[in-house]
């Protein structure tokens, strides 16, 4: 009985070890595309991390994990004003550019005032 318990345990360790180094893998060739560095270097890497995966993964984040780590803000930077971005063209118009566009029809007569102030509240809203 205690012999299948330590399997199973054994088995669990091994599996995490291996979701790990997946996870640390990916994590690696992800960077690596987003490296500067010259393609047969990234080759390189890349042959190594197939020959000697735990050894080179480690070296790998041992040499260029500074980079990694700026290289990822950098991305995630790009994403959110990509985003920021998108969202602000789909929005429309700000706030005060709708009162600027309800006082220059205000001024030109088109509406009452009472309606430039109706747009002013639902612009500030």
């Amino acid at each position: 009985m205690w012999d299948s318990f330590w399997d199973f345990i054994w088995y669990t360790i091994v599996i995490f070890a291996f979701v790990a180094y997946l996870i640390v893998l990916w994590h690696i060739i992800i960077d690596l595309f987003r490296d500067k560095s010259s393609g047969w270097i990234k080759a390189v890497w890349i042959v190594f991390l197939v020959l000697i995966p735990y050894l080179t993964a480690i070296v790998y984040l041992l040499v260029k994990g500074r980079g990694m780590a700026e290289r990822q803000n950098e991305a995630v930077q790009e994403a959110k004003t990509a985003t920021d971005n998108y969202i602000q063209s789909v929005a429309g118009k700000s706030p005060a550019e709708q009162i600027a566009d309800a006082k220059s029809l205000l001024d030109a007569g088109t509406i009452t005032q009472q309606e430039f102030d109706a747009l002013k509240a639902k612009a500030l809203s």
